[in-house]
């Protein structure tokens, strides 16, 4: 690895760093000395990027500071096309057309020698046979989770029986053949996830749910690391 990508790469490892990366971390991630780590960081520090910590401690790179954009590597490049592609598939339409665009944005600002990783990716992501067809608006559920709207949902379980509901939806999980909607379900007063393929009807309310949704989220992802015991006697999944 040359050093201009190696001085790249230890900013990329202090920006996704939950906390201050040590020397030892980051020569290991790079494959290389912990002499070289403290040479590079003080290159950095040269260079007026502003990385605060220092040997023996580990090193944080200080909120606000920016790049130029898309400094992407071949791997990056090769990440944001399969991912782009595996929405493209499994994606509303909407969604997907965003990832269409955003491989073009992509395409129309990186630099002439890193285009071959996007023309002729190494990595490629189809649509799955049998791909559930949704009834409800899947864009527009999408934006009612970040607006914390309340929606009637008419739900169809796996026996074929049909119950009312109002939900607060906080989450979608996409998976090979099927969507999940995770939401707290006013009829259960608790979490459920609902298939959007067995959401006959969806009217979208113009009510707002009064519970933050990352608290909700929070709690969610807390119940879903309960035993799996718990959760199956909790009917969690409808």
């Amino acid at each position: 690895m040359r050093r201009a990508e190696r001085l790249f790469q230890i900013i990329q490892i202090l920006r996704r760093a939950k906390a201050p990366a040590t020397a030892a971390s980051i020569a290991a991630e790079l494959e290389t000395s912990l002499r070289t780590v403290y040479r590079d960081v003080a290159e950095l520090l040269a260079q007026r990027v502003p990385i605060r910590g220092e040997a023996g401690v580990g090193y944080a790179l200080e909120r606000g500071f920016d790049m130029p954009p898309l400094m992407l590597t071949p791997d990056e490049i090769e990440a944001a096309v399969l991912g782009a592609q595996w929405v493209m598939a499994r994606g509303d339409p909407q969604l997907g057309r965003a990832a269409a665009d955003l491989i073009a944005k992509i395409d129309a600002v990186i630099p002439q020698h890193l285009r071959p990783f996007l023309a002729d990716a190494a990595l490629s992501a189809y649509r799955a046979p049998g791909l559930a067809v949704d009834v409800i608006d899947v864009a527009r559920l999408r934006a009612w989770i970040h607006t914390r709207g309340k929606i009637a949902i008419l739900y169809r379980d796996e026996e074929g029986r049909e119950t009312g509901r109002i939900v607060w939806p906080i989450a979608i999980g996409y998976f090979e053949t099927v969507r999940l909607v995770a939401a707290w379900c006013e009829l259960r007063q608790d979490f459920r996830h609902f298939r959007t393929d067995r959401i006959v009807q969806a009217e979208f309310l113009e009510d707002r749910y009064p519970a933050a949704r990352r608290a909700l989220h929070a709690a969610w992802k807390k119940q879903l690391r309960r035993p799996m015991r718990e959760r199956q006697d909790a009917a969690m999944v409808v």
